[in-house]
């Protein structure tokens, strides 16, 4: 679950770390009723999305007058920002910035654990940094049992900062940092930029963070703020439905019985140079009806150019799949290649009722993951 970033920095104002004062305003009008509330010279106005690139899209910008305040607001609100529409604004006092800093805290599978992420080049170019210059981001395991103790605090700050001023500020930023991500079953807590403002102070300008839906009931302040994007709700919707679907923005849509072959059959797709829409684990049912929604939530992806229906047969047997998939493609109409491969109990059997049908019908899942691809190819 992804909040706002003024939604972020009011629980990082609750753990007693440094933002700005602000507002968020859904018209022009209420823009500047915050300016004047806010009662500061100059303001910054920041698009509110759940997406990064603000900034580079025209989605933050300076004002220093309620006339300005309300010529920004109109522009940034509307505006799409990869996709997101922007429907509400922050106004907040703008800082002084003397240097950016880039702080977050993730959960990293190889340590099993969080990991905290440094770097003294912060802002709107990290992911530049992390592409071009990896070395530059320090990353520091957390060990669950110690913690972030005053002694690893302040070797952290250390990575950011020589001078102790500055160290001494950002020691306890890190450490409320980590426990707000510890106690509110966060899986990102992330400030970027972490500023030191032309007055010597270290503050969070920006906030980004993500909590573990699965952990959603224990912390129902945080559930108040869930605003599901239309990803999040096809997924929701999908799980309702008995699915595990994951949008992935790719064109070729996967539709797999069970999550290691579905990861399995991304990767095939990945490595004939194609790219998955989406992972789609429809379980183990040949169900006409089941694979109909399936097939209607694959196709609502407008990227979506071919369709993989890649199925095991354990269980489930193959011509009983075969079955359900003519049926249901009885109540679909596309033009969308569809390839298939079937193999497992009755393989032989599935594959031969498919054969005169509209479906391109593969053995193996290198051929299918192959003619996918060329297919996908076909339609650009």
């Amino acid at each position: 679950m992804k909040v706002y970033e003024y939604q972020a920095k009011e629980i990082f104002a609750a753990y007693g770390m440094a933002v700005q004062p602000g507002f968020v305003c859904r018209t022009p009008e209420e823009a500047v009723e915050a300016y004047r509330k806010l009662g500061v010279e100059l303001a910054v106005i920041k698009a509110q999305v759940h997406t990064g690139g603000r900034g580079k899209a025209g989605g933050v910008k300076l004002a220093k007058t309620e006339e300005e305040v309300k010529q920004r607001a109109t522009d940034i609100l509307g505006m799409d920002i990869k996709g997101f529409t922007v429907d509400r604004v922050l106004v907040a006092q703008a800082v002084d910035i003397a240097s950016e800093f880039y702080v977050s805290i993730v959960i990293d599978r190889k340590t099993k654990g969080a990991i905290m992420m440094l770097c003294r080049e912060g802002g709107v170019d990290i992911e530049s940094v992390a592409k071009e210059t990896p070395e530059k981001i320090v990353k520091i395991p957390i060990d669950p049992l110690i913690g972030l103790p005053d002694y690893l605090a302040r070797e952290a700050a250390f990575k950011l900062f020589d001078d102790m001023t500055y160290v001494k500020q950002a020691a306890p930023i890190l450490q409320k940092l980590y426990r707000l991500f510890k106690e509110k079953d966060a899986s990102l807590a992330e400030i970027n930029p972490l500023v030191i403002t032309e007055q010597g102070q270290v503050m969070a300008i920006d906030a980004k963070m993500t909590f573990d839906n699965n952990a959603l009931f224990r912390h129902p302040d945080i559930f108040e703020m869930f605003e599901p994007t239309e990803e999040e709700k096809k997924e929701q919707e999908a799980k309702d439905k008995g699915f595990s679907y994951v949008n992935l923005g790719g064109e070729i849509g996967c539709m797999v019985n069970g999550a290691g072959l579905a990861m399995a059959t991304m990767d095939m797709i990945k490595l004939y140079g194609g790219n998955p829409a989406n992972f789609l684990d429809i379980g183990g049912s040949s169900n006409p009806t089941k694979i109909v929604e399936a097939m209607k939530l694959l196709l609502s992806d407008k990227h979506v150019k071919v369709v993989l229906i890649n199925i095991f047969g354990g269980i489930t047997r193959c011509d009983d799949v075969a079955n359900g998939l003519i049926e249901a493609f009885k109540l679909i109409d596309t033009n969308i290649p569809i390839v298939i491969r079937l193999t497992g109990t009755n393989e032989a059997e599935g594959r031969g009722l498919l054969k005169g049908t509209k479906f391109n019908v593969a053995h193996t899942m290198g051929e299918a993951g192959k003619m996918a691809v060329e297919l996908c190819a076909k339609c650009k």
